[in-house]
């Protein structure tokens, strides 16, 4: 047992965290305290999740290592025009918008590389653009049904369109927005700089292979428009586009290939994560949420059910926490889900298990060999989603 200390000792914390999340889960299912048909149902639910995991993150690393992000991110650096705060507009924009019009986890799959790689070419530190992803993935997903699936289970339960949707949150977005933008550039772009207030634009990028470039660049360009359109499962999606761009590296560059491609720790965390949370649901959850969010569709109920969702979000994981309190809340109290919305989607910046998207982000993180400040980043999410969901429930509050 001693013998494989050093190599336990070596391991990430989320790592830990991951095997022991699936380990808990396995131990409920088999003392009982998970009943075996609410396992199973965990299990459905998550087997589509699982095949998007994997092949989003293959598809990400092989089309990093064709220097697409490379490309992306020379050309961002050029439209900066050399200039900091023209910069950080323009990738608060940027990643805003992908956000919205995708989906937060493409944001944190494939514009963390992005960032990353700007980083790099304009010489500033990589956590502050990094950061830039992982916040507006969670904090710009609130506009659009497609921004978010807790948006898609939202919009179907209070009957709301695409363009009804954005007119109730667009000054939650906009509330949301500007308190993600304050503290971006209070805890990290203006530290981030080192000093200089311009930057020298890179040259464009040319890749080494542009072939493979080409059919790495298509393959992406196909997974987005897939994505946007909704024709296909985005876990169908993902794994036609990374099934090409594989096709591709085992022709042109073999030694590309490999086993780390595939993110193991998301695959034992995700499915352990879930089984715990289906054991705590069994057990109470939604009594927990129907006491802590009440049936009071004023003011204080708005933030009520904000507030919960945020907590709990970061406790447990997002998704289910919305699930669980949209059974809990009221079926004529409409804009009370809203603000469980609104909880349940800017609150997760605390804990790395918060949501799918931040999990995505610390594994792109991790690719790259960025090393994230676990205690930092809780507390300035802390100061993000406090404020965020307060000021974006006010908003809801007013324009109700």
């Amino acid at each position: 047992m001693f013998a494989y200390w050093p190599a336990v000792k070596r391991l990430h914390p989320l790592d830990l965290l991951a095997a022991g999340l699936l380990a808990c889960g396995l131990l409920l299912l088999a003392t009982g305290l998970l009943p075996a048909d609410s396992a199973g149902s965990a299990v459905h639910r998550i087997a589509p999740l699982l095949a998007f995991l994997g092949s989003v993150i293959v598809l990400a690393e092989l089309t990093s290592a064709a220097e697409v992000f490379d490309v992306v991110a020379a050309w961002v650096a050029r439209a900066g025009r050399g200039s900091y705060p023209a910069l950080f507009l323009l990738c608060v924009g940027f990643a805003a918008l992908t956000t919205a019009v995708l989906n937060l986890d493409t944001t944190a799959v494939l514009l963390t590389p992005v960032m990353l790689a700007l980083a790099t070419r304009v010489g500033i530190a990589p956590l502050p653009l990094a950061m830039t992803t992982v916040w507006l993935a969670n904090t710009a997903s609130l506009l659009l049904p497609v921004s978010n699936l807790t948006n898609l289970l939202a919009a179907d339960r209070v009957a709301l369109s695409p363009a009804g949707l954005a007119r109730a949150m667009w000054a939650p977005q906009l509330a949301a927005l500007l308190a993600t933008m304050a503290c971006l550039w209070g805890f990290y772009w203006r530290r981030g700089r080192r000093g200089a207030t311009r930057y020298r634009p890179p040259e464009a990028h040319r890749p080494g292979d542009r072939v493979l470039f080409r059919i790495c660049a298509l393959a992406c360009a196909g997974f987005l428009v897939a994505s946007l359109a909704a024709v296909v499962p985005l876990w169908v999606a993902s794994g036609a586009a990374a099934a090409v761009v594989v096709v591709a590296f085992a022709v042109r560059r073999p030694e590309g290939l490999r086993a780390s491609l595939i993110p193991w720790r998301l695959l034992i965390m995700v499915p352990g994560m879930f089984l715990v949370v289906q054991t705590v649901d069994a057990h109470g959850l939604h009594r927990l949420l129907a006491d802590a969010i009440g049936t009071d569709g004023g003011t204080l109920g708005l933030f009520r059910a904000s507030a919960v969702g945020a907590g709990l979000s970061n406790l447990l994981n997002n998704l289910p926490v919305y699930l669980a309190g949209e059974a809990a809340v009221p079926a004529g109290n409409h804009t009370q889900l809203l603000a469980l919305l609104i909880g349940t989607n800017i609150g997760p910046l605390v804990t790395p298990w918060a949501s799918l998207a931040t999990l995505l982000w610390y594994e792109r993180c991790r690719s790259a060999g960025l090393r994230v400040p676990l205690r930092g980043v809780a507390g300035a999410g802390a100061v993000l989603a406090v404020g965020g969901v307060a000021l974006a429930t006010a908003a809801l509050a007013l324009t109700a």
